[in-house]
């Protein structure tokens, strides 16, 4: 039995980029209510990563003055500063919180996308029968944790950065406007954009390396 010719592999069907895409943002809309949940989660966990560091840039541009009175005003409200420090810097505890509640938010990631491929099992199945191949399958859900990704992390960045500014308001007054270093501010927005969509690729990988393996008959048979 010969092998298939290398020309008709080269033939085969592939979807174009922008069709996979679509097909994605489909899905997303056809189980809104799941992936906004997924989405919640995401953005709760960036928000409070770029609430952190934004109000450091803050405190940071406080320093930055050498104003005695904005010194004192950053130690009483609760940042550990020695006489020759000229940065702050976010708290152990604070640290700590940021980490946990990013570590919390990829579990929810992985089992929210764990569900979604137990309900798509039909129609994982379809495609493969359909011919679609294992990346294929990879790529679809890997577009649409990018884009939740995204949009949560969009989001929960800005969300974040507006509090942390409003906190500083409330508690200095004018002060932080006038002495923000908004460089440092706009990375720290885009760091918690990139941890945010790292974070849900990184859920989104186990749970679409499942779908991908999966076998067109296991897929099929799986009762509704």
């Amino acid at each position: 039995m010969t092998s298939p010719p290398e020309d008709s592999v080269k033939r085969q069907v592939v979807l174009p980029f922008g069709t996979s895409l679509a097909i994605a943002y489909n899905s997303i809309r056809a189980r809104f209510f799941r992936s906004l949940i997924t989405t919640l989660t995401l953005v709760l966990a960036v928000s409070f990563l770029s609430f952190v560091n934004v109000a450091t840039d803050a405190a940071n541009g406080l320093l930055a003055t050498g104003d005695p009175e904005l010194r004192q005003a950053l130690i009483r409200s609760g940042y550990d500063l020695a006489p020759e420090d000229a940065r702050a810097g976010s708290s152990p505890k604070q640290r700590w919180i940021v980490i946990l509640s990013l570590l919390v938010c990829t579990v929810g990631i992985v089992n929210a996308q764990l569900m979604a491929v137990t309900e798509r099992f039909r129609e994982i199945g379809a495609m493969k029968c359909l011919g679609a191949l294992d990346r294929f399958v990879l790529r679809l859900f890997l577009l649409e944790a990018g884009m939740q990704g995204l949009v949560g992390a969009g989001a929960g960045a800005l969300i974040g950065a507006l509090f942390a500014l409003l906190n500083s308001a409330l508690q200095f007054g004018a002060a932080p406007f006038r002495a923000m270093p908004w460089g440092d501010a706009a990375q720290s927005i885009f760091f918690s954009l990139g941890i945010g969509c790292l974070l849900s690729l990184a859920g989104v990988l186990y749970p679409a390396i499942v779908a991908a393996r999966m076998q067109p008959v296991e897929a099929m048979r799986v009762e509704e």
